[in-house]
């Protein structure tokens, strides 16, 4: 049997965690490999044996390091201050040149010189710390001779084959941050002084003929025992090189080699394996020490380092000073986790089923882990601290189902959890305290996508014959991988003495968690300090940090190191500052760095693609020639991406020929390219107040792939030819290249649109408006007859100050009729490519579906409606249609109030989703809100990655261009698609925080002053709050700036109050006098009602509030003080 036979033989049998026996030979010095024999017991009793054979040599010296290259054509490429420099691996072959490596860096504590050895742990869970670096002049201290030394933790890391190896099986994100520092480091010239600033080693310890281990070190060893050998026998190997260079030329040094571990049984066995030596300082050759201890010796050094906070956390710190914690009988919030043995046991067996927890958006304490159960996925929900058991937003964890009596939708189920109040965790009512906060904020578009709609996962599955269907439940049994690699953006919040104004003036949720795990430590040093993450999907991280005071009223970066059973919230550490709280620019990296939106330089390797910058643009073989045709583009002011133009001319038998012209992206993009992966993993450009993040380099988004007038640019066009009435006769797909005759605003076009006929007899861009304009008219009243639905949105604009850039005015958007006309030519031309591309690519098409939203999603508004004699239908598109439009007939008198039934409409509703044609059928393609049975995106490929792939599917169905494999793969495909959802989801969210932000600001009355300032608007009533036990509030729209809040009813004593009468049916809230019992004021949903919006302000947040004015009965009376003193002061101000 071949060695390859043996080992697949041995894996059928063997268990892994049963090795019982490992016998080496050791070779001696001549011999170049190293056979290890090892004797595993199968389940079945059998001892089966595996021998190995390692290649050892003795020509690979003292490390390798990556140098800048002076030649050409080096093995290994990386971009060094912008530009791209050739590196070569290059062989420490001495000890004295080692001793000159370390020497030559620029880091620096004190006179002494340090060589650091690093294990896997240190890898996986410092990288922080290994990638600090800063130099020393930040403090304004400067070398006595000029040179600007940096400061890192050692002048020389030394990363040992076996930790990075093992790094990459547990950790590709750290391994990959490993090696990018490996290389960054390979920067010689850097402007300090020539030195390097640090110096990374690589040391091929496994097959390194001195860092062998022997038998006889290793008795009765596991493989990570071995492993934790070898890296102790790396420090060995280089303490006892350097010290006896050192001694043999009698140089007087003062240098340390240490071994990083955190593991405390390695660092044991470190002490106990040197051969003790008098004549070596301290008795050994190397120290070992925890990166804790080795950060807290330096800082002894330099006390403005505060490297601590950036050190990981593995315990929960019971050495507290302040609070009187009894380490013997700590707390234990949560069940242990299954381990790894039975874990693997249960998988198999289906106790256990294996998927990634998802939290929900707005809390931590609620999620969802999808699993496979036969050929279905389904969501299994997990609700409360216990269930989830310290499981974070994309762990990969093993859940247990819990009893069918306990999923979601049996009456049992819901009454418990009306009555499960007391007895949650103080975390669950954290979650849904901040749930009720007061804040108001830009209202949403659409409702959160479904699993379903995201990616066809049944949230509900049948329990009995008759077809019931409930939600599974589960509980997290274990974890399996962790996901901590992530920062997250927030602040600390610490404790606030602060003595209560009423008796009713409750603490902030945030407050009374920090109050209770806010503390000192027993070193003096360090404290323990609240984070609270903006995402909500995040639970609070408790840190320990040195400088908690620097750190108050700052967004910062945190990373998550663990999560013990005896701490309520997981442990992190400290990553970096990003600003201070509630400033433009701060915000404005926080809310990406939320959303996860690349905003980083587009790397050299993409850059690289462009075209030349002197690249002209001619016609091409294949390419139709359309100069001649009088296309213009149609956008809004100051639109630099142009994507489309349009053209219509009248043909010689009287019909019109339109055409609708596409950048021709995939021109400058090849399939496979550094810049198609980075445009596929931006998928979308987003689009900020006062930024936008484009997804491909600003040389093809506003140059060359921008369609802009009077140039020439090559475009995908699609040409109709059309009866006067609007009907399709013909339709031709042609790689094109076009002048467009003029890039027009869309007031512009708007005022051709309006031009007398008589005076466009010469005119051509009026001309060929006005046919444009004729057949959208035709197009879109075709498009509602068949049921497509004008919906509504309560998108605002802001006007911007020309210098700071921050919110002078806000308005709402302008809409004109060419608005329409260049939707209705967008709609038209993606609907003829999905239906081309789909007759070519029936199972690999990427389409756009928006599934019919479910009866449940509409039920509040429909009951709502009834209350102004309103009837929602919403059978099918086409009757939702027709009700709407019913609707809106009898609001007449009050216009607002149909857009707003029209925004909640489309609130009720999931948002599109991208899909690969091959994973849905048929039925589930349609396009409800554009009644439209099949839909694609094909008009914006400059701003969107599905459009790209799209041109690249029509290029091969109309035989100009091979379909590249890649779109061949239903796999890869969906891959694609489910990363597009994701990144064109979190754009929208980004573009709305973005907005957020600005309306804070501007209610804030701006950054420096020139904002707007507190306000009065009229709102209109969405939601009123009813419940018997609930305090008495209601949620409302200002149309003015598209703010949502709630108006909270606190002066009113809540649930007692008899005067105060709650109306679920009419949802309204009513008052009446006390002693009269006549009627003082009521609140329905749909009234009018007066508002004040206002910031306020705290030390680590900012919140726009909603007040009520009127009806006067029910507002706050010290809201209405301040109301009039505030126009006493106006008054006084005028006649002043």
């Amino acid at each position: 049997m071949s060695d390859q036979e043996n080992d697949a033989a041995m894996m059928d049998e063997m268990d892994e965690d049963q090795i019982i026996m490992d016998d080496e030979t050791q070779p001696s010095s001549s011999l170049h490999t190293l056979p290890t024999r090892r004797f595993y017991l199968t389940r079945r009793g059998k001892i089966l044996q595996s021998t190995t054979e390692r290649y050892l040599r003795d020509d690979l010296g003292y490390g390798t390091m990556l140098v800048p290259s002076t030649v050409t054509g080096g093995k290994s490429t990386e971009t060094i201050a912008g530009k791209i420099v050739n590196l070569v691996p290059w062989t420490i072959e001495s000890v004295s040149s080692l001793w000159n490596v370390v020497t030559s860096t620029a880091s620096s504590y004190g006179n002494k010189v340090r060589l650091a050895v690093i294990d896997t742990n240190v890898l996986l869970h410092h990288m922080d710390v290994l990638e600090y670096l800063r130099a020393s002049d930040d403090d304004g201290n400067n070398d006595k001779d000029g040179e600007n030394k940096h400061i890192a933790i050692a002048n020389a890391i030394v990363i040992p084959q076996t930790a990075l190896e093992e790094c990459r099986h547990r950790s590709l994100v750290m391994y990959r941050r490993a090696t990018d520092l490996i290389r960054s480091s390979s920067s010689g010239e850097d402007g300090s002084g020539g030195k390097r600033k640090i110096c990374f080693i690589v040391f091929a310890d496994v097959h390194h003929s001195d860092t062998q281990i022997k038998a006889s070190d290793n008795n009765d060893a596991i493989i990570n025992d071995e492993n934790d050998a070898r890296l102790r026998k790396v420090a060995w190997f280089y303490g006892n090189a350097l010290y006896n260079h050192l001694h043999d030329r009698s140089m007087d040094q003062d240098s340390e080699v240490v071994f990083l571990s955190d593991d405390v049984q390695s660092r044991k066995l470190a002490l106990l394996e040197q051969p003790s030596d008098d004549n070596v300082a301290d008795g050994v050759y190397y120290k070992a020490r925890s990166m804790r201890q080795h950060v807290a010796l330096l800082q002894k050094e330099d006390p403005t380092l505060h490297l601590l906070d950036m050190v990981a956390q593995f315990n929960s710190a019971p050495d507290s000073t302040n609070r009187s914690v009894d380490n013997a009988s700590k707390e234990i919030y949560y069940s242990p986790h299954i381990d790894s043995s039975d874990l693997s046991y249960g998988l198999k067996s289906n106790r256990y089923y294996q998927g990634t927890y998802r939290s929900n958006r707005d809390s931590h304490t609620e999620g969802y882990v999808t699993i496979r159960r036969g050929e279905d996925r389904v969501a299994v929900v997990v609700k409360g601290s216990d269930d989830i058991n310290r499981a974070v937003d994309g762990d990969v964890v093993a859940i247990e189902l819990h009893s069918i009596d306990r999923w979601l939708g049996s009456a049992e189920e819901e009454q418990s959890d009306k009555q499960k109040g007391a007895g949650k965790k103080e975390s669950d009512q954290a979650g849904e305290s901040a749930k009720e906060s007061p804040e108001a904020g830009i209202a949403a578009d659409t409702a959160e996508p479904t699993l379903k709609d995201i990616d066809n996962i049944a949230e509900e599955v049948a329990v009995d014959e008759e077809g019931q269907l409930r939600r599974p439940t589960g509980k997290v049994a274990g974890i399996i991988r962790r996901n901590f690699h992530k920062n997250y953006c927030g602040s600390i919040c610490t404790i606030e003495k602060v003595e209560k104004k009423e008796d009713n003036d409750t603490p902030h949720p945030h407050d009374v968690i920090a109050e209770k795990h806010e503390r000192e430590h027993a070193d003096g040093v360090t404290s323990t300090v609240v984070f609270f993450p903006i995402d909500n999907r995040i639970p609070p991280i408790l840190l320990r940090t040195t400088q908690r005071d620097r750190l108050v009223g700052m967004r910062i970066l945190v990373s998550i190191d663990s999560w013990p059973a005896d701490s309520e919230y997981p442990l992190g550490h400290y990553v970096k500052t990003l600003g201070v709280t509630g400033t433009k620019d701060t915000e404005t990296q926080v809310l990406l760095q939320e959303f996860r939106i690349p905003c980083e330089p587009f790397p050299a390797k993409v850059l690289a693609c462009l075209p030349p910058a002197d690249y002209k643009i001619e016609l091409e073989p294949g390419r139709l020639d359309m100069r001649h045709l009088p296309v213009l583009s149609i956008d809004p002011p100051g639109c630099k991406d142009i994507d489309d133009a349009l053209h219509c001319i009248e043909l010689p038998n009287g019909n019109w020929q339109c055409g609708v012209h596409i950048a021709d992206v995939t021109h400058y993009v090849e399939a496979g390219s550094a810049i198609d992966l980075e445009a596929a993993n931006r998928s979308t450009s987003t689009y900020l107040v006062n930024k936008r993040l484009d997804m491909l380099p600003s040389l093809l988004t506003t140059d060359l792939c921008s369609l802009k007038g009077n140039v020439d640019r090559f475009a995908f066009s699609v040409l109709w030819e059309v009866t006067p009435e609007a009907e399709v006769v013909d339709v031709e797909f042609h790689k094109s290249i076009i002048h467009s005759i003029a890039a027009l605003t869309y007031q512009q076009a708007q005022s051709l649109i309006d031009k007398p006929d008589k005076d466009c007899r010469d005119d051509i861009q009026a001309g060929a408006v006005k046919r444009l304009a004729v057949l959208a008219r035709k197009f879109r009243e075709r498009r509602i007859r068949a049921g497509a639905l004008t919906l509504a949105s309560p998108e605002v604009k802001f006007v911007l100050d020309s210098e700071s850039l921050n919110p002078t005015d806000v308005q709402a958007y302008t809409l004109y009729e060419a608005n329409a006309l260049v939707e209705e030519f967008m709609l038209l031309a993606n609907v003829t490519v999905s239906k081309k591309i789909l007759r070519h690519y029936p199972t690999l098409s990427v389409l756009r579906r928006h599934p019919a939203p479910n009866r449940s999603m509409f039920d509040g508004l429909i009951q709502k409606a009834r209350t102004k004699g309103v009837s929602i239908c919403i059978d099918d598109s086409k009757k939702l249609a027709d009700s709407l439009d019913e609707a809106g007939k009898k609001l007449s008198d009050n216009p607002y109030l149909d857009k707003l039934i029209r925004i909640l409409s489309t609130r009720c509703m999931s948002p599109a989703q991208y899909f690969c044609s091959g994973e849905y059928q048929a039925k589930d393609w349609h396009h409800y809100g554009l009644a439209a049975p099949v839909y694609t995106h094909f008009t914006s490929p400059i701003r969107r990655y599905a459009d790209v792939c799209v041109h690249r599917l029509l290029a091969a169905a109309i035989g100009v261009a091979p379909l590249p494999v890649f779109l061949s793969s239903k796999s890869h495909l969906h891959d694609l698609a489910a990363n597009m959802n994701r990144r064109h989801r979190a754009a929208q969210l980004a573009g709305r925080a973005s907005v957020q932000l600005h309306t804070l600001i501007f209610f804030a009355g701006g950054e420096e002053g020139e904002g707007g300032g507190a306000k009065e608007e009229d709102a209109y009533v969405l939601d009123v709050e009813t419940s018997p036990n609930s305090e008495p509030s209601f949620t409302v729209m200002v149309p003015r700036y598209g703010i949502e809040g709630r108006v909270r009813l606190s002066h009113i004593a809540a649930k007692d109050d008899e005067n105060l009468i709650r109306d679920p049916e009419k949802h309204r809230l009513a008052y009446k006098d006390a002693k009269s019992g006549k009627m003082k004021a009521s609140v329905a949903v749909f009234d009018k009602v007066r508002v004040k919006i206002w910031v306020r302000s705290s030390r680590d947040r900012k919140e726009l509030i909603v007040d009520l004015l009127e009806p006067r009965a029910l507002a706050d009376p010290t809201v209405l003080e301040e109301k009039e003193r505030t126009t006493k002061k106006k008054k006084l101000k005028t006649k002043k």
